[in-house]
């Protein structure tokens, strides 16, 4: 034992600069896969994130006005209550949108539990007792921003800011929006009442507590309660395609970490090779040299896993951009401390892991190593090489491919560790451009139209045909209905939509089979497909407000909306059906170029507020995280590049020690010889990066179409990375190649000439 620490000990003084490096390997790997986590969490679960940083309350509960809240506060499990709050139930109209709100009065201080977070403008001040805030989801669905206007109960209100919370959100005809306001501006006519948030000290005794709640303050006095678990399970809704996306990007890197690791050990242990013949020569037993070589790397682990956890706890929140804010927000999330324990934990077990692999084919050497004959130095150059030289290609240039390809297995292998963070930054890539199809090209994406108006019961149709038509911004104003309808042998309803008429149909975003045309055609989407076991060409038989519809399915539209479970058809179809239906709502299609916002305020104008006008959401508004995170995984997978890359860098200047002395012996000048491990390092690269993005635009596309139909949207959404893209990638991956092998190279053609033949054993 004190004759392998003692050599253990040697080992590590005179080779220092491995040592460093494979410590600054895990420590990069292990800080990569910790960052990777905190953005699965950030993005995953938004609500998580805004609940954390508000201080939120875990049960919110609505009452009568004469309710005595108090009580609620000595609770046992209650550790802190928000309010009460006066409340009073409106409705508030902006630019032609209308939505039902709770005005709820709160203080110019912003309350220390379920605190909003603002987003943009400032909180309340009473020195503008007109001032209110808007919950962010509300903000939208009014497109209102600080600064804009709203009209509630006939008195004109400013919007001083907008606001995150932690409760459940507004959604149209089904929970009223949060509007924060001044005591003064909330009126005390109508109906009122008031609530109040109780943040809990154990959040799994939710239940248990709201029972108590309502026993205490009387079943006749509580309105209405939610609770966290509610307000989560609507916020990741929205998130599950995002979820699963990330979830592959963690998995794909946790494998190329691995691979970069094991490959960085491998590397180390075949550079000690001689020195393991010697130990063997002087009595070291395989098992001994096994142990040295875990104990070395298993320390190196130690610290490395030990120095990124302390650096990502400490400075990692102070990050620029996202990253910085996915590590602060992850810091406040539940889980954090085992995942920041468990990951460092399992990569010194997969180091041990791979460093007992390695030595263990170390410790198979001879005492004394013979040479193959197809290794001896100088060996033959390939065809195609000496085809190069003859073409008077400069000799750097094609000893340096010969040296990156003409060795054995080692360099396949090197190729598939670069090549796989390369690949995975292609498929995120892919991610990016096929959320900025949504923005860019909608129509292509089940989005042709960008406002949805809906007559109030005092504008006819044709009344209000003309009136969209007046308007020089509207393209295309399409009437239509949307009915939820019952499908046999099913509990739960689809949505079955009429839109647009035979002369002039609704543009659909067909993804297989054709459009709607004939009389009792349709287009359905994946999820009403998967939900009925269909296919196109099928008939399927629905149940409309008691009355039967038969309708042939002719193909598959992308559907955004309600999962997929929708089939669509035209209006005059429905009519042949009852020819009494009239057309409930209208699909805007704007010119090029029109500001959706100006023509809603438009249009609201000239009805005198008889349309109440909504934007058309897109899947891109719940996926914009997912812009920012894309360039967080690429900086992660660019940590692991960078650590396969130098362990590359490594194994080639090591590989050229033995070619020293006959490079030079050829007339090869520092410089040239130096051009060699270069031309290697760059080829490795160059051909990683042409497999990589070869490889991940396929992927990408499978992938995000396979997400997408598993998400009832449908297949047919992906978007390649452009060209330009994967040049600049494949570009920067050779640049920075080559400018991490020079130093190095460089360096190795001033080292002492070593024996050729104990450099190659």
């Amino acid at each position: 034992m004190r004759a392998m620490l003692r050599w253990a000990h040697a080992d590590l003084r005179t080779h220092r600069g491995e040592a460093l490096f494979l410590v600054a390997a895990t420590a990069g790997i292990v800080a990569s896969l910790l960052l990777a986590t905190a953005l699965f969490g950030y993005a995953t679960n938004p609500w998580q994130r805004v609940f954390t940083q508000s201080h939120g309350a875990h049960v919110w509960i609505h009452t009568g006005s004469a309710a005595d809240t108090g009580r609620l506060a000595v609770l046992d499990g209650v550790a802190a209550v928000s309010g009460p709050y006066r409340t009073a139930t409106t409705t508030v109209s902006s630019r032609g949108a209308r939505a039902g709100v709770e005005l709820r009065a709160t203080d110019a201080v912003p309350p220390a539990t379920g605190r909003p977070l603002m987003t943009s403008g400032r909180w309340l001040d009473p020195a503008a007792p007109d001032g209110v805030v808007l919950e962010a989801g509300l903000a939208r669905a009014l497109w209102a921003e600080p600064g804009d206007r709203l009209t509630v109960a006939g008195r004109t209100l400013i919007v001083r800011g907008v606001a995150e919370t932690a409760e459940r959100r507004y959604r149209p005809g089904d929970r009223p929006g949060t509007v924060w306001a001044l005591p003064r501006a909330v009126p005390r006519d109508g109906p009122a009442g008031q609530v109040v948030g109780l943040r809990l000290t154990d959040p799994g005794d939710t239940d248990y507590t709201v029972q108590r709640a309502v026993t205490t303050l009387g079943a006749g006095a509580v309105g209405d309660i939610s609770t966290w678990q509610q307000a989560r399970a609507e916020a990741q809704g929205d998130t599950k395609l995002l979820g699963q996306v990330l979830g592959l990007f963690g998995l794909g890197a946790l494998i190329a970490a691995a691979l970069a690791v094991f490959g960085a050990i491998s590397t180390r242990v075949r550079g000690h090779l001689r020195d393991i013949s010697v130990l063997k020569a002087i009595g070291f037993t395989p098992g001994q040299v096994v142990r040295i070589f875990l104990v070395q790397h298993l320390a190196f682990a130690v610290l490395g896993a030990a120095l990124a956890a302390s650096l990502v706890r400490s400075v990692g929140s102070r990050l620029p951009g996202r990253l910085g804010d996915a590590v602060q927000v992850w810091q406040g999330l539940p889980g954090h401390l085992p995942a920041l324990l468990l990951i460092p934990v399992a990569a010194v077990l997969f180091i041990g892991a791979a460093t007992c692999l390695a030595a263990w084919r170390a410790g198979r050497v001879p005492p004394v190593p013979v040479l193959p004959p197809a290794a001896a130095p100088g060996g033959g150059l390939s065809g195609p090489a000496r085809k190069a030289l003859g073409l008077r290609v400069p000799p750097a240039l094609v000893l340096g491919w010969h040296r990156a390809f003409g060795r054995g297995r080692r360099a396949p292998a090197a190729v598939v560790r670069l090549a796989l963070p390369l690949l995975l930054i292609t498929v995120a890539l892919g991610a990016w451009t096929t959320i900025e199809r949504f923005d860019s090209r909608p129509e292509q994406l089940g989005l042709a139209a960008a406002l949805t108006a809906r007559p109030d019961g005092t504008l006819g149709e044709r009344e209000a045909t003309a009136l969209l038509a007046a308007n020089p911004d509207v393209r295309a104003a399409h009437p239509g209905l949307e009915v939820a309808a019952l499908v046999p042998g099913q509990t739960g309803t689809i949505a079955l939509r009429g839109l647009g008429t035979r002369e002039r149909p609704y543009p659909y975003s067909i993804a297989e089979g054709r459009a709607a045309q004939g009389p009792d055609e349709a287009v359905a989407g994946q999820g009403l497909l998967d939900l009925l076991g269909a296919q196109v060409g099928d008939w399927v038989r629905l149940t409309a407000g008691g009355r039967p519809q038969v309708l042939h399915i002719v193909g598959r539209s992308i559907e955004p909306e309600n999962g997929g479970r929708v089939i669509s058809t035209s209006l005059d179809t429905l009519r042949e059906n009852d020819p009494g239906l009239r057309p409930s709502l209208y699909q805007l299609q704007l010119r090029h170029g029109a500001e959706p916002r100006t023509v809603s305020a438009e249009l609201a104008d000239a009805s005198r507020g008889r349309l109440e006008i909504h934007e058309v959401t897109s899947p891109a508004d719940h996926l914009s995280a997912l812009r920012g995170l894309v360039a967080g995984l690429i900086t992660v997978l660019a940590l692991i590049g960078l650590t396969e890359l130098s362990t590359t860098i490594g194994g080639s200047v090591r590989d050229g020690e033995r070619d020293l002395l006959a490079l030079k012996a050829i007339g090869l000048s520092p410089r040239q010889i130096t051009t060699v491990t270069v031309t290697a390092v760059g080829c490795t690269a160059l051909t990683a990066a042409l497999a990589g993005t070869a490889l991940g635009v396929p992927l990408a596309h499978w992938l995000i179409d396979h997400e997408a139909r598993a998400t009832g949207i449908g297949a047919g959404i992906a978007q390649a990375p452009s060209v330009l893209h994967l040049v600049a990638l494949t570009a920067a991956a050779v640049a920075g190649a080559v400018a991490l092998a020079v130093l190095p190279a460089a360096r190795a053609t001033r080292h002492r000439l070593a024996d050729t033949l104990s450099a190659v054993a």
